[in-house]
């Protein structure tokens, strides 16, 4: 009884040796069991010379390991093959209605003993392969999902090329790109990185890892910072350049809690900690603002700013002209740009820098100037006082703190002005552009650009515009924008952006301003825009909109805004005369070397919108062709 006892408990040799795999390996169960089962009907057709079309099945006993082979067999009166065919009394013990001509599955007589070495091997080779496929899908499958979070791995081995870390299971690559500049790596030093990117290959998983990404800093952050981790202080955006300096910028989402001064921690302990981990990185903490002219002013920090002045052009971008004092502007500039170059990547403005005694020079140079020079007379007594303060201080005569604030005001005045005109100037170029926006689905404009489907590189550049749909309304009037936003990136970035973009679900049911409000708006806005001589011919420079009316040239009416189908629905489409296509064929034989889209890009720089205010329409206009005339436009 004793021993019945024990023997009834004690684990069969298989048992221990399945369990050893799936231990050692960390392979679920029932994928060793399928490699066992694949290993076998390898094994039977090797060993027999049985057809691939021929069906073979084996069930394993998870407890005794004892194996059956199923093998598809035809009944026969006559056995002639023993391998292929089974007499229909053998055959009913398996299948007991079967008839003559049918197939049946028939276990296999014997045991796997009676395999041939060459079988055996095959079994052995194919039980390995299929271990080794697991693991890898099994490492692959773990380090998928840590994809975008800090690991530590032991350095395995260092060349000029890459590092390479052992993460204990698997290994990974740190290429040079990915390095903090500056930094040194020996064997078996432990090191931290952020898990940048994770893909499959068939020697397994190939897992690259940063030291330099910015979102390097933004774990560091949530790891050092409770605030961040509990969701009470968000981090808005991150400018970094790895081993030097990075600004980052916070926003408190709890009352009562200072973003930046938990983020910096009692004496600075918190981020004392993330500078030692980065190499001794400079960290800017800057607290996040709606207003952007004080946002760019602490973003320049740890200089001081006397103005800031935003002009949003929607073709050339958005600038920040910033002033600053005299003695700060190699401080707002920083190292080789390095100050300005991170405020310019946190707050998505391109900023332009100037002193103050830049700005007054300039502006007494330009005093001549239609918009500036009514302040001859307005501002006689300040432009007098300016003028002695400039002599004096090119005569290197001591300026006391006051005059420089009679500087800074004055260079305030000017710039406002310069401002305004150039705003002014815009308008009808404006006004198109929110033509184009009404037709488009308003929901789009409150889609951040991170819902996006695109690689990390792709959205840091596309960051100014700040939502999905700024983005859309480029790719039917602005093209070229994106083209320079993405004019360092792979050349199918801009085909993979609009991939995404068509991948973006707008809901239906979406609540939209109405349409006859909407239209109301566009009249109103292109009618209240300025006809003057100067603005005029700023509008025929830069009014082109690439691929706004797709081919068409016929005259066209104010877009109303619709709710179109997709996105990418022009806001106008009109069929175009007979005349104009004869024309476009004639091209294309002429330039049929050229790519297709060249073509199309010379017959949109043809055309312009104009706004006629006889008629209260928008109207297409088209330059005459060389042999016409020089530069002269037809009414369509």
């Amino acid at each position: 009884m004793r021993g019945g006892y024990g023997q009834g408990y004690m684990k069969s040799e298989f048992e221990i040796a399945f369990g050893e795999i799936t231990e050692l390996r960390s392979l679920p169960r029932d994928v060793v069991m399928e490699a066992l089962q694949n290993a076998l009907v390898s094994a039977y057709r090797r060993d027999v010379g049985a057809s691939a079309a021929q069906a073979v099945d084996v069930k394993i006993d998870p407890n005794t390991g004892r194996a059956r082979i199923f093998v598809e067999k035809e009944v026969v009166e006559e056995v002639m093959d023993d391998h292929t065919e089974v007499t229909l009394e053998k055959a009913r013990y398996f299948e007991p209605e079967c008839n003559l001509g049918d197939t049946v599955m028939v276990q296999l007589e014997g045991t796997t003993k009676k395999f041939g070495r060459i079988a055996a091997q095959t079994a052995k080779q194919v039980i390995l392969q299929k271990i080794r496929e697991a693991e890898r899908q099994s490492l692959y499958d773990e380090y998928i999902d840590r994809e975008g979070d800090l690991i530590t791995g032991t350095v395995q081995s260092v060349n000029a090329a890459v590092i390479t870390l052992s993460l204990g299971r698997a290994e990974a690559m740190m290429p040079r790109n990915q390095q903090i500049p500056g930094e040194r790596y020996k064997p078996h030093d432990k090191v931290r990185a952020y898990l940048f990117e994770v893909k499959n290959s068939n020697r397994g998983p190939q897992i690259i890892v940063s030291r330099s990404h910015r979102n390097m800093l933004r774990r560091l952050l949530e790891y050092e910072v409770p605030e961040i981790y509990n969701g009470q202080v968000e981090i808005k955006n991150i400018a970094r350049e790895a081993g030097y300096r990075s600004k980052v910028a916070v926003a408190a989402l709890q009352e009562g809690i200072d973003p930046v001064g938990a983020c910096v921690g009692m004496r600075g302990i918190r981020i004392q900690n993330i500078v030692k981990e980065l190499h001794d990185e400079k960290i800017d903490v800057i607290e996040w603002n709606l207003n952007q002219e004080q946002f760019i002013a602490k973003a320049l920090s740890p200089s001081r700013v006397s103005g800031v002045y935003l002009e949003d052009d929607p073709d050339a971008g958005r600038t920040a002209v910033v002033i600053v004092p005299d003695d700060q502007l190699s401080l707002a500039i920083g190292r080789e740009g390095q100050n300005a170059r991170l405020a310019a990547k946190l707050t998505g403005w391109r900023i332009d820098i100037k002193s103050v005694t830049e700005a007054v020079a300039d502006a007494l140079n330009n005093l001549d100037n239609p918009t500036l020079s009514d302040l001859k007379t307005t501002n006689a007594a300040m432009i007098e006082d300016v003028q002695r303060i400039i002599d004096k201080k090119n005569a290197n005569k001591t300026v006391m703190p006051e005059e420089y604030n009679t500087l800074a005001r004055f260079a305030d005045v000017v710039e406002r002005r310069l401002l305004a005109r150039r705003d002014a100037a815009r308008q009808a170029r404006v006004a198109e552009i929110n033509a184009v926006k009404a037709t488009l689905p308003q929901r789009a404009f409150t889609l951040p650009i991170t819902s996006l489907e695109l690689p990390d590189s792709i959205i840091e550049v596309l960051q100014p515009l700040e939502n999905v749909g700024e983005i859309m309304w480029r790719f039917l009037i602005d093209e070229d924008r994106l083209r320079f936003l993405l004019k360092d990136l792979p050349e199918d970035s801009l085909m993979r952006v609009q991939a995404a973009l068509d991948k973006i679900v707008i809901p239906e049911g979406e609540e939209e301003a109405p349409v006859e409000e909407a239209a109301a708006e566009v009249e109103a806005a292109i009618a209240a825009a300025p006809v003057e001589e100067e603005v005029a011919a700023e509008v025929e420079e830069d009014a082109v909109p690439a691929g706004a009316f797709g081919d068409e040239d016929m005259p066209v009416e104010v877009p109303k805004p619709v709710k179109p189908t997709t996105w990418k629905e022009k806001p106008v489409v009109a069929a175009a005369p007979v005349d104009d296509y004869e024309e476009e064929f004639e091209d294309s034989k002429q330039s049929s070397g050229k790519k297709k889209s060249e073509k199309k890009k010379e017959r949109l720089q043809r055309r312009q919108l104009i706004f006629d205010e006889e008629i209260g329409q928008v109207i297409a206009k088209r330059r005459r062709k060389g042999g016409r005339g020089s530069d002269e436009w037809d009414d369509e």
